[in-house]
């Protein structure tokens, strides 16, 4: 089976409808800032937990996570898992706090907690990892698209960035928003499909699935066992608790969303219904990764040999596909990067001007200025965010230093507003400190896979699975805070009580 006119047909259908339907919000966003950044605080509950789904959701999690179950086993859904546990913080502790905070800036607390460093700190380091997240959700979107299509790489890339910009540019945040619960929509509906097409596509029918992924234990979500140096069960469910910890409660991409519902209660019933519909969705991934082992193990003619495991599911979708469905199913994968893609660049363009231009200015800034200055940031954003996919394709090993060093950066963001939540009295010079201490753990715990076996420094090599850097590195953060905190005020303690005898 290969691609038809009916798929094509399909697919520029979705993606010009949705490009339109996102620029139709144009004369809603240009009502002013508040307008552009969190549409008035009045979009409707279940539309903003689709879009907290689908910003979740990526190409890289929709080719991801068939591609590693296909590889090895269920071991990656254990992520998924520690979402609960992040959505009830959420609910609990984020919402409430920033929408007291009334700022549709997600840094604008730690300021009031630390100063204007942690803030600015905090909104250089996002701005950073965005870049990078823009230009690696559009590369790893164009890769597989070239694979089924054929057309150039970059190309692809050029005219996915510049799509999404369009829309993102006119519409503003209420154009993300609807677009991202339209596409999460789509990306379910193709993956159910795909799913159910591969449970009866075997040759001796669904039970022949599970025989077979049941033989070589694909089921298995990894080891109990206590080693922190494999991606063992324990070790995955705390990288996906404190990740998703750092989404729920500092991204600015969830925190905008908390703002543009009516009330607290919305908020808080958006984002459980975003987060933990990403857990059948993710469940539905890896279900395809093993479907997919068993369909080519029954049917080993219908694969080329050697085939990547990363590259067997856009294979699946280009061949395995009734015709129709593979428009719809590609169209499924180019929305989860279209709406990561929109996401960044709208909350990039938020933090520059509430961080940055207001928060600098030395009058008051107009709306027609901040007007400006989110469609010039917005602009720039997009066409850096291109920029960098381009670099990304040609310059090999980029992609993984440039996260290495954004997950350097941005590493200490959780622990300093975890220890702001905590800890009411925490000394500037402490916080400092802790972070600077935090971030060496992190860098050194990033960088360890880096140093040869016949390096000098091998010896200093962490033993730690890389997973756990954000562990670490953030609990270094609170804890050395927290001591610092506690060994201050005794010592003022026992200060004042010397001055009182």
């Amino acid at each position: 089976m290969e691609i038809t006119l009916l798929d094509y047909v399909v697919f520029f259908l979705f993606v010009g409808g949705v490009a339109l339907f996102g620029c139709s919000f144009f004369f809603r966003s240009r009502r002013g800032s508040a307008a552009f950044t969190a549409a008035e605080g009045n979009l409707p509950t279940w539309v903003v937990g689709m879009s907290i789904f689908a910003t979740f959701v990526s190409s890289i999690s929709f080719l991801g996570l068939p591609g590693d179950a296909y590889k090895s086993n269920w071991n990656p859904f254990v992520f998924s898992l520690s979402i609960p546990i992040a959505t009830w913080l959420a609910a609990k502790v984020f919402i409430p706090l920033y929408r007291n905070v009334n700022s549709v800036s997600a840094y604008h607390y730690l300021e009031q907690r630390f100063g204007y460093w942690a803030r600015c700190y905090v909104a250089v380091c996002y701005l950073l990892t965005q870049l990078a997240r823009i230009g690696s959700i559009l590369l790893l979107l164009a890769l597989p698209l070239h694979t089924m299509f054929g057309w150039d790489v970059a190309s692809i890339i050029v005219w996915t960035g510049v799509a999404t910009l369009v829309y993102t540019l006119l519409g503003g945040i209420a154009a993300v928003v609807w677009t991202d619960a339209i596409q999460g929509i789509i990306l379910i509906v193709g993956a159910i499909v795909c799913a159910l097409i591969l449970t009866f596509s075997m040759p001796e029918g669904p039970a022949q699935l599970f025989e077979i992924a049941a033989a070589h234990d694909k089921f298995s979500l990894g080891s109990f066992g206590a080693s922190l140096t494999e991606p063992t069960f324990w070790v995955v469910l705390v990288y996906g608790l404190f990740v998703n910890m750092q989404n729920y409660g500092i991204d600015q991409n969830y925190v905008q969303r908390y703002m543009t519902t009516r009330s607290t209660a919305e908020a808080v019933k958006s984002t459980l219904f975003g987060g933990l519909l990403y857990i059948p969705v993710s469940l539905i991934f890896v279900y395809i990764g093993t479907a997919l082992f068993a369909y080519y193990t029954a049917r080993p003619e219908l694969l080329p040999a050697g085939t990547p495991s990363d590259q067997v599911f856009p294979w699946f979708i280009v061949h395995g596909l009734p015709t129709g469905l593979t428009g719809l199913v590609i169209a499924s994968l180019f929305s989860a990067g279209m709406s990561t893609v929109a996401t960044s660049i709208n909350s990039s363009a938020t933090i520059v001007l509430t961080d940055f231009a207001k928060r600098l200015a030395k009058s008051e800034v107009t709306e027609r200025r901040s007007m400006k200055t989110l469609y010039a940031t917005s602009f720039v954003v997009g066409a850096l965010g291109i920029v960098m996919g381009l670099l990304m394709m040609r310059i090999d090993g980029v992609l993984d230093a440039w996260w290495k060093l954004a997950s350097i950066f941005s590493g200490g963001m959780l622990g300093l507003f975890l220890l702001g939540v905590v800890c009411r009295r925490v000394r500037r010079a402490h916080a400092v400190l802790a972070v600077v201490l935090g971030l060496l753990t992190i860098a050194w715990m990033s960088l360890s896979p880096l140093i040869n076996e016949g390096s000098p420094f091998y010896v200093l090599r962490s033993p730690l699975h890389t997973y756990l850097t954000i562990v670490f590195g953030t609990t270094v953060i609170f804890v050395v805070g927290f001591l610092l905190t506690a060994f201050s005020r005794r010592s003022d303690s026992e200060t004042e009580h010397k001055k009182v005898n």
